[in-house]
């Protein structure tokens, strides 16, 4: 079993470090690129705006809450907006997008697949990750690094909101404690966070379509699968950039 797990995390490199050479190979799909990345655009923008709300407001809840225990309210907005836009934003992208597009490729990868579709294209010297992964990697990269700022956006929106109008914060105090609180670097990081996120969503979901098991139940399963482990690579990935960046870049002031 373990053998067997180390043997799927090894293949799963590989079809990353494939797909990532293969970007800079020509010919480009471009209209393939496109077509992607407006499905996975058209199927996540909405989703993502209405959740995003929700969560702004809970982080805005909470950290009232606790700042109001400790007697710092003023600094209840720069927490809030560091919370949204360092973790909640980029995750809720993610996990949007490994639910959404993700499982949308894993199943067009998979059904292609048993039908033999790769199979041909490979005897007629066409490379399937070329021509179908890499367009769909990139999409899911391009989509989750223009989400992550909606979702930022709406979320500091709706924790501001929330706060001044719930928690009796007053605005002038929100601003400027996220202008004393937040850097440039933040955005950064959170893009980061977003574009490596959308490669791991669409790498893992395009390995699980590529490598199905019993026919059209096992494209099913392929599926339920490449979204639990985009999940729990995510989530892993989240804590290690979090700590390496917290590490190497100093807070404001400090």
């Amino acid at each position: 079993m373990i053998g067997g797990a180390l043997r799927q995390t090894g293949r799963l490199f590989a079809l990353a470090v494939e797909v990532a050479r293969a970007i800079f190979r020509r010919p480009f799909q471009f209209r393939e690129f496109v077509e992607q990345f407006w499905f996975i655009a058209g199927v996540t923008i909405l989703p993502a705006a209405l959740v995003a709300i929700p969560f702004g407001a809970v982080i805005a809840l909470q950290v009232g809450s606790l700042t109001q225990q400790l007697g710092a309210q003023s600094f209840t907005g720069g927490a809030s907006v560091l919370a949204v836009v360092q973790q909640a934003s980029p995750l809720i992208v993610a996990l949007l997008i490994a639910g959404a597009a993700g499982s949308a490729i894993c199943a067009d990868l998979g059904s292609r697949t048993i039908r033999e579709e790769l199979d041909a294209m490979e005897v007629m010297g066409v490379s399937p990750v070329q021509r179908l992964v890499v367009p769909r990697v990139l999409a899911t990269m391009g989509v989750a690094v223009l989400l992550n700022g909606l979702v930022s956006v709406v979320g500091i929106l709706g924790g501001y909101a929330f706060n001044v109008f719930l928690q009796g914060g007053t605005p002038g105090a929100y601003l400027s404690s996220f202008s004393a609180l937040a850097q440039l670097s933040d955005l950064y990081i959170s893009e980061l966070k977003a574009l490596v996120f959308g490669f791991i969503a669409g790498v893992v979901a395009a390995y699980r379509g590529l490598n199905p098991r019993g026919g059209p139940k096992g494209v099913g399963d392929a599926v339920n699968q490449s979204v639990v482990i985009t999940f729990l690579l995510l989530f892993f990935v989240n804590m290690v950039m979090t700590g390496v960046y917290l590490q190497l870049v100093p807070p404001k002031g400090g």
